[in-house]
């Protein structure tokens, strides 16, 4: 037996201790199923690894190609005083985390995800008022431009008499981001499946024993999270379970100028141009109530055209050269669902970011693993409770 030689004895008790240690520490790690991997499930898998769990991933498609990829990646809300104090936490939490988190990326796998603090212009906005109270309550810095000031600024958009200006404001490539997460999580030992699209749960008194996919595969966990965007209430359906979060379609524009022409963020009615260093200009983005339809048509292309020439008239010599879209996960109020569902003891529910996925992710999925794991809470849950 271990213990039975008289040179060990006396070592014993701290050989029973350091093993007693060292199951609880084990004991403690769980195997989580994270379904879909958009940036917030990626973002969600890659903290859960981080702190030594096992962590599978399922996505029904490639992964990271749905609304993360198709959005714009500002790091902010759009007119973000507009939005409830619940979404400014999040916001607010997750852009402090954003240059750690560019930072810690890089270093891991190599890849920049261009996180560029470039600021955001609102033009025209008719409530500048209450943008500057926000500033000052939220203690973000809010100014208010004039003309000339707005053309100091950007030459290009000196027809604009008036302007909200955020200049912390950062924007990030979003696919770099998306390839940045799934290279560490690659490197951090995720199980990645693609192709695996959920057809039903295996169930045991309310709590979830595996999860099953086409091919009739299983994969069984200790915790299930369904980040799965704006397909999060079909695959609730499958539990019985009815969440009010449905598909919102987005669709935007590339330009290609030979170089950088506009260096800012810009919002005027709605739409926004988006600089990219290279000299590529994203135009955003239509709000279109039409289920799962991702089709792009010329109605939106000339839309969105024309908003483009309002804002930086010289694009009226450019033709876009891409037109795409992607659906987003509209919740009510815009208030993402992050936590534990009810009705299971193992189920959490991180989706309904809407418009903010990208800018919301990082705080988004810290927040769900602090209440998965019964950590101090950043914030409080409350507000983005599941019902």
């Amino acid at each position: 037996m271990l213990f039975e030689s008289t040179y060990l004895y006396p070592y014993k008790f701290l050989i029973l201790s350091f093993y007693i240690r060292f199951f609880v520490c084990w004991s403690q790690y769980m195997n989580i199923v994270v379904i879909g991997s958009g940036v917030i499930g990626l973002l969600q898998a890659y903290k859960l690894l981080k702190l030594g769990h096992q962590v599978t991933i399922l996505e029904k498609n490639q992964q990271g190609f749905e609304s993360s990829w198709a959005g714009g990646g500002i790091v902010s809300p759009m007119y973000p005083w507009r939005y409830s104090p619940a979404v400014t936490a999040l916001a607010q939490l997750a852009q402090a985390e954003y240059p750690l988190l560019a930072k810690e990326l890089f270093e891991l796998t190599g890849i920049d995800v261009e996180l560029i603090p470039c600021g955001m212009l609102m033009l025209e906005t008719e409530d500048r008022r209450d943008a500057l109270v926000w500033g000052q309550h939220t203690q973000q810095s809010v100014l208010e431009l004039n003309q000339h000031q707005i053309m100091q600024l950007s030459p290009h958009l000196a027809h604009f008499k008036q302007s909200i200006w955020l200049p912390h404001i950062a924007n990030v490539r979003n696919p770099r981001l998306l390839q940045a997460l799934l290279v560490a999580v690659e490197k951090l030992g995720v199980k990645r499946v693609v192709d695996a699209e959920v057809i039903g749960f295996i169930v045991k008194k309310q709590k979830i024993v595996a999860v099953k996919t086409v091919g009739n595969l299983r994969y069984q966990a200790e915790q299930f999270v369904l980040a799965t965007g704006a397909w999060t209430a079909k695959v609730a359906l499958q539990l019985n379970l009815v969440l009010p979060i449905h598909p919102i379609k987005g669709q935007m524009l590339l330009y290609k100028l030979e170089q950088q022409v506009l260096k800012q963020i810009v919002l005027h009615q709605g739409h926004y141009l988006i600089p990219r260093a290279d000299g590529h200009i994203l135009c955003g983005s239509t709000v279109e109530d039409t289920g799962f339809d991702k089709t792009t048509n010329e109605q939106a292309k000339q839309v969105l055209m024309s908003s483009a020439q309002r804002i930086l008239p010289l694009l009226a010599a450019y033709q876009p050269i891409k037109q795409w879209a992607g659906l987003r996960p509209a919740s009510p109020n815009g208030i993402p669902f992050i936590g534990k569902h009810p009705a299971f003891a193992n189920l959490w529910i991180n989706a309904g970011q809407f418009r903010n996925g990208l800018v919301l992710a990082p705080a988004s999925a810290q927040l769900l693993i602090e209440q998965m794991l019964g950590l101090s809470l950043t914030i409080n849950p409350m507000p983005y409770q599941v019902l």
